[in-house]
């Protein structure tokens, strides 16, 4: 048979589907097999990783011996956030119409930027900003913009309150940029996210001049240490403290900066879904004061990952901010996406987060929520009965675990993570260094945390 060109390799495979029915058969066999393996993957099972390792081909490979290699060992060098026994990182899980939204948006393979690209991926982005600003209790003209995750998020929110600060004070940041523009203060909490600190960097702002003011004993910022704000600063306060879940005092802060003329951003990658929970928003009292948010889907809603929103009270301040030209470029009267985020070619992020939404509904979402909470609370008063040191007031859903002394907060830490068991982070908190839990998955059961409150009394044995 005469050798084939690529064309005709790649128009069998499109025509034929055998490799895409091969991804479904992989993908069924990871998802029946999730709560079955380890939560990290073995230091044997990582060795077959070497199985990558090649020079790059010289000729083409087959679709079913490339699905093949990353199934066999692919699969089982994966971590499993998407279980019920990893509390690392605030990783949330995915909900199961979520992800097969998001399969079925692959196929569709679309770039968002402009609605003439993508009137289904403009319209759910239309109907997403609508529902999440009415979620969280926002201001109703509120924009919204879907990016990668809240680390874009807060640099977009903070280039949009950077350029309003300057415009107040005639001062064109676009056109001018910032040589010999007016100073802006920046006020945030000691213990602001890093992602905080990497935006204002970005945007020329510098990490090492803003105004750090000072914190309670859970991470929120004391408000009567608050300096004095005015119409050229920016407030950057936090809905959930990425140790400690602790939510600053949001109403108090935010009405001072109402009435200095200052803007305020909240960061909120978790915590800003309490505004979503009749048991947990009084949490977020007061963010409907604030200018900007940003916030996670795939953390507390359990949406696939790569999925964050920046949120904008100045629907302008945001576009303003974001705007692109060019001749090429065709917008609208319906929604451009790319006026709201850095990116002008996307993924339609809003599929999946569309079909979360609507699969929860306002109680579902609610619902998921509290159950995080509870299980965060049921967790760290098993661990507590056992002997473990609870640090912090679990206020949403996170947990700060401490041993005996340092040396056995680290042993223990190493143990569980070894065990491959269940899995946490580290964190150091208050100059100790501390376990760190995040309850962020729907799969996680009180069974779950029962068994992994074996697992740390077992490696605490150990250590």
């Amino acid at each position: 048979m005469e050798p084939r060109n690529l064309y005709e390799v790649i128009r069998t495979d499109y025509e034929e589907k055998e490799v895409f029915e091969k991804a479904k058969q992989y993908s069924f066999d990871y998802l029946d097999t999730i709560g079955k393996r380890d939560v990290t993957p073995t230091a044997e099972s990582m060795k077959e990783l070497q199985n990558f390792e090649e020079e790059l081909p010289n000729q083409s490979c087959s679709s079913s011996e490339i699905l093949e290699l990353l199934h066999r060992y692919g699969s089982e060098n994966t971590v499993m956030t998407t279980g019920g026994k990893y509390f690392g990182f605030v990783c949330g899980s995915s909900l199961p119409v979520s992800l097969a939204a998001k399969w079925l948006s692959d196929v569709w393979d679309q770039n968002c930027g402009l609605y003439v690209m993508s009137p289904i991926a403009a319209k759910l982005e239309e109907l997403c900003e609508r529902w999440v600003v009415s979620l969280l209790q926002l201001p109703k003209d509120t924009a919204a913009g879907f990016v990668s995750g809240s680390s874009s998020a807060i640099i977009c929110a903070l280039t949009a309150a950077r350029n309003s600060l300057l415009q107040k004070q005639n001062w064109d940041v676009a056109g001018q940029g910032l040589f010999g523009a007016p100073q802006i203060k920046v006020v945030l909490g000691e213990q602001a996210h890093s992602s905080v600190f990497k935006a204002l960097a970005l945007l020329g702002l510098g990490k090492d001049r803003v105004t750090l003011v000072p914190v309670d004993d859970q991470g929120r910022m004391l408000p009567e240490k608050l300096p004095a704000l005015d119409a050229s600063t920016l407030l950057i306060v936090q809905a959930g403290n990425v140790n400690s879940g602790a939510f600053d005092p949001l109403d108090e802060l935010c009405e001072k900066a109402e009435k200095a003329g200052a803007w305020v951003h909240v960061d909120g990658a978790f915590g800003l879904w309490a505004a979503a929970s009749n048991k947990y928003s009084h949490l977020t009292r007061g963010i409907e004061k604030a200018d900007s948010w940003s916030v996670d889907a795939h953390k507390t809603l359990n949406v696939p990952y790569d999925s964050g929103i920046v949120l904008c009270r100045d629907r302008n301040a945001l576009v303003g901010a974001m705007q692109a030209s060019g001749s090429y470029i065709q917008y609208s009267e319906h929604r451009d996406g790319m006026l709201y985020t850095t990116e002008m070619s996307r993924r339609a992020r809003s599929i999946e987060l569309w079909a979360a939404l609507k699969y929860l509904g306002r109680q579902g979402v609610q619902e998921l929520i509290d159950m995080l909470c509870e299980n965060a609370v049921y967790f760290a008063d098993r661990l507590s009965e056992c002997g473990f040191t609870v640090l912090n007031d679990v206020v949403f859903n996170q947990i700060l675990i401490k041993g005996s002394s340092d040396r056995s907060t680290k042993q223990l830490l190493t143990n569980i993570q070894n065990s491959g068991k269940c899995w946490c982070g580290g964190a150091v908190w208050k100059m100790e260094p501390v376990i760190r839990i995040s309850v962020c998955s729907w799969q996680t059961t009180k069974q779950d945390i029962d068994e992994c409150v074996e697992v740390f009394k077992a490696c605490y044995k150990e250590s």
